[in-house]
Formats: structure tokens, C-alpha cells, sequence
């Protein structure tokens, strides 16, 4: 299921009003600043989330942590990144109609009204060495379907074993805190966004947030 298709725009949101806090903030989370020039928000998430990361980093094993690549998005920025998306497919591929080039456009940067980063529950996050290092996940963070031949998939099953590895230690040790993976992205995980309530069967908790009802960091 893409976060593009219908069924997850019909999702319903009542937003718990939960507070959005720094994701580092006195956790020992580790924050890559690769982001931050387009993003200065991006250590932000809602306060559900980062304590499922503190438990789930708190969960690896020794020398192995959690990188924090990118949590809460601005819509501004979201929209930004579906449009040169979409304008980019939409140029190597002429013949697909509107529907599709969204549709496959959502395989790698959500739809602006339906994005999880919005809501400050989602995460883009990999694995890292006591020394900042990352560990092989078979692509790049941020690596496009197109770019990867589709093995940013969480599932892809052309990787090499370590990378593959790699990427089983992170699905057990999120889904074992509640969260869950959008499978076109080994990289993306979320709590309490509409992806997540259709996947698990509950409520989405969180709605989209403007950047106004963020603190900006000190």
C-alpha cells in the first residue's frame, strides 16, 4: 500500500494535542546534519515517538546505534520534494497520465496531504558505529526506486547478506517498539500517522503540523 492510494488520504485524524520535542534532547540519540540546510526542524518529533526510539536504541547491541536523519518536515518542504519528484518522472516517463506519476511518485516522497514527516511522527533513520560510522544497509539513505533499482525496499532481495543483516536488526528492533516501515523505504519508520493506523488498525493520533506550532531550536 502506497501512502498515494485513496485509502490512506480516507483515513480519519483526531490529533491528541501531544507535544513535539527534540528527538536528542537528553536521550543519546545521534542527529546527521545532512538535512539541516533544507531542513533546520528536522530533530523534532512528537514526544510518543522519541521515547519508542530511546527504548529501541537502548535495545542494540553494543557499538551499534540509532542515526537520526530527518524527523518532522515543514509541508513547504514536503511539497517541494513531491513536485521535483513528480516533475522528474513525469520528464523520463511522457506517456503516463497524471494518476500514475503521483502514484509512483509516492513511492519514494509522500503526497503533501497525507506526508507522515508532516505530523512529527515519522523518522528517516539508519544504523551507525560507536565512531559515526554507518553501517552498510545496501543503499544510501534517501536512495530513489529508480536510482537503486529498487533495493532501497526494505525487502529487496538482491542486497549483500551484511547489508541484509543490517536491515533485519533494524526492522526487529522498531517493530518491537510499535512502530512501523513504509516498504519502499528501508530508512522510514512512523508512530501514530495515518500510514500507521492503516497498517496497525488503529487511530491516527497525529495530524499535520505548520512550523509555527514548533519551537525553533535555541
Amino acid at each position: 500500500m502506497l501512502l498515494g492510494d485513496p485509502v490512506i488520504a480516507a483515513v480519519t485524524t483526531q490529533d491528541t494535542g501531544e507535544p513535539v520535542v527534540d528527538a536528542a534532547d537528553g536521550t543519546g540519540l545521534r542527529v546527521d546534519g545532512r538535512e539541516a540546510p533544507y531542513n533546520p526542524l528536522l530533530r523534532f518529533v512528537r514526544s510518543g515517538l522519541r521515547d519508542r526510539l530511546v527504548r529501541a536504541a537502548a535495545s542494540l547491541p553494543s557499538g551499534v546505534h540509532l542515526l537520526l536523519i530527518e524527523g518532522y518536515r515543514p509541508p513547504a518542504v514536503q511539497l517541494e520534494q513531491f513536485t521535483a519528484y513528480a516533475d522528474l518522472l513525469r520528464e523520463r516517463n511522457p506517456e503516463w497520465t497524471a494518476e500514475r506519476v503521483r502514484r509512483e511518485a509516492s513511492r519514494f516522497i509522500s503526497p503533501p496531504e497525507v506526508a507522515p514527516h508532516c505530523t512529527g511522527g515519522a523518522i528517516d533513520l539508519t544504523l551507525c558505529a560507536d565512531d559515526g560510522g554507518e553501517l552498510d544497509m545496501g543503499t544510501e539513505v534517501n536512495a530513489s526506486p529508480v536510482a537503486s533499482a529498487n533495493r532501497c525496499y526494505t525487502a529487496a532481495p538482491d542486497i549483500q547478506s551484511e547489508a541484509a543483516a543490517n536491515r533485519r536488526l533494524l526492522v526487529t528492533t522498531l517493530r518491537a517498539v510499535g512502530l512501523v516501515n513504509y516498504p519502499t523505504e528501508w530508512w522510514h519508520w512512523s508512530y501514530g500517522d495515518r500510514y500507521w493506523a492503516y497498517t496497525t488498525g488503529g487511530s491516527a493520533r497525529y495530524a499535520p503540523l505548520n512550523t509555527d506550532q514548533l519551537v525553533p531550536p535555541g
